[in-house]
Formats: C-alpha cells, structure tokens, sequence
C-alpha cells in the first residue's frame, strides 16, 4: 500500500472517526477497494485515530481543561468537599472520574482480546451484520429515549453503562460514538449531550490504544500493516484536520436534527456489504 492510498485512509477515518457510523468499519471496507485490496489492519487504524482525537482535544480544550482541573482538585479531599465545594468544580471532577471509571470495560477487554481485536473481529460478514444491527439500535434509543438529562446529573451508575457500550466498539462496524450515543439516549441524555460526553469518553481508551500500537510499529514495522511509519504518520495528520471539522459541524447538528440520516445510511451500508459478501463481489478472506 502506497502513501497516496494511505491519505485516502486517513481522510475517511476523519470523516467517520465522530459520526455513528464507525471509521474503522469504514476503513477496513474502503481497503478492500483500493489497488492492494488489503486489510489496512488495527495497527494503522489505531494510529490514525490518534489523530482524530487530537482534534477532540482541539476542539474541547475548555472543557477538558476544567475535568482535569476540577479531578485534580478532588484529589486527596475529604468526603465534605463534595458538598462544599463550588457546584461546578464538583461537577468537573465527577466527569473526570467518571470518564476513568467508563474507561476501564474497553481497557480491560482491549487488553486481553487482542486476538480477536486483530482477526476474528475484522471479518467482513461481521462487520456488515453489526452495521445493521446497532443501526437499529441507535435508532430505536435515539426515537424512544427520553431528552430531560443533560451531564450535570450524570450518575456513576451511568458512567459505567456508557463505558460498557464503548466497549463494544471494538468491533468494527459497532462505532464507538454510536454506541456511546445509543447508550445516552437510552439513559434519557439530550442529543448534543450524549454527543459530548460520547467524545470525552473515548479519550483516554483512543489514545492509549492509538500510542499502544504505535510502540508496536516502532519496535516490530515488520507486523505492523501494510503502511510505512511515514505512511500512517501522513495519514494520522489528515484525520485530524478532517475530524477537527466534522466534529464543529456534528455538535451544530445533534443541536436540532435526530441520527436518522446515519441509521438509514447504516443500514445502507450494512446491506451493500452483505449482498458484495454472498455475490463473491467481496471476498470475505
């Protein structure tokens, strides 16, 4: 695989890193469409992201910066802090440790799934059907959620909940912020709420995944994909200058409009994918 096939790469993980739609489904399908038809595997696909996070971190600089002041004040403080304290540092630090606490599902099952990660969850015939299914899915709690809850009341039970759909989102073609979102809804968050907090959450697992598999590039190139280091490093800047503004046009979106266009699309997508799987159009090996 080439540089300019690895640009495309990293324009579609921008593209579709923050919409519910799944980058990495994205990525490993449109592979399978360039000249090598190759899988650009987990390696690339984890390094790339660290690019779209970075323009989270862009983009939610003020707000990150508060969690982690808000945590780091927290720290070491009796229980009556949490009573005293001003209302909005104590809610600052709650995220804070809530996003750690939702964290450790996918942390957890990243670490010691790593086979599965890397082969039987890429399977094309996989990919296609959780399209689908967690399509409906997001449709469903996105029509029949509730939209009274907003993060200032954000429950440690809830926290865990939403790590748990994260968790699922290491396979491809669930979508980490679709599931995260999904989840949201269901528990009765607004949409830009659930938006929000879906993007904060991935931080920690996307990045420590996406630096994870960079030290397993740079001390092992030989099983890190088809891509060079430059290769991937090229295609991690273009995500995030993409994803930097898809995540400026989702927020202005979730704002009025409901995730049916994605559901639709899923299920577009999802069904495309079969139908090339079982005509040979797409060889699923």
């Amino acid at each position: 695989m080439g540089l300019w096939e690895a640009i495309l790469l990293g324009i579609v993980q921008g593209l579709t890193e923050f919409l519910p739609v799944s980058s990495s489904a994205h990525v490993r399908i449109v592979g399978e469409f360039l000249p090598s038809a190759t899988d650009p595997g987990a390696t690339f696909t984890a390094i790339t992201q660290i690019g779209t996070e970075l323009a989270v971190l862009v983009y939610f600089a003020g707000n990150i910066g508060n969690i982690l002041t808000g945590w780091f004040r927290s720290l070491g403080k009796p229980r009556s802090w949490w009573k005293t304290a001003p209302a909005s540092q104590r809610q600052d630090a709650r995220l804070g440790w809530l996003i750690m606490v939702g964290t450790l599902p996918i942390v957890a099952v990243g670490y010691f799934g790593q086979e599965y990660i890397r082969g039987a969850f890429r399977s094309l015939w996989l990919v296609a059907t959780v399209l689908i299914v967690f399509g409906l899915i997001l449709a469903a709690a996105d029509w029949w959620g509730k939209k009274s809850r907003d993060l200032t009341i954000l429950s440690t039970p809830h926290g865990l909940a939403y790590g748990f759909a994260q968790m699922l989102a290491l396979v491809p073609g669930v979508s980490r912020s679709g599931a995260t979102i999904a989840m949201g809804r269901t528990l009765g968050y607004d949409r830009v709420s659930a938006t929000r907090y879906s993007f904060l959450l991935a931080i920690p697992a996307v990045l420590g995944s996406g630096f994870y598999e960079l030290n397993t590039a740079l001390s092992s190139p030989d099983t890190a994909g088809p891509f060079t280091l430059f290769d991937t490093a090229v295609a991690t800047v273009m995500a995030f200058m993409i994803g930097w503004a898809v995540i400026a046009w989702l927020m202005r979106y979730v704002s009025t409009r409901s995730f049916l266009p994605f559901v639709i699309y899923r299920l577009a997508l999802g069904t495309a994918l079969l139908v090339a799987l079982s005509t040979g159009a797409i060889d699923p090996l």
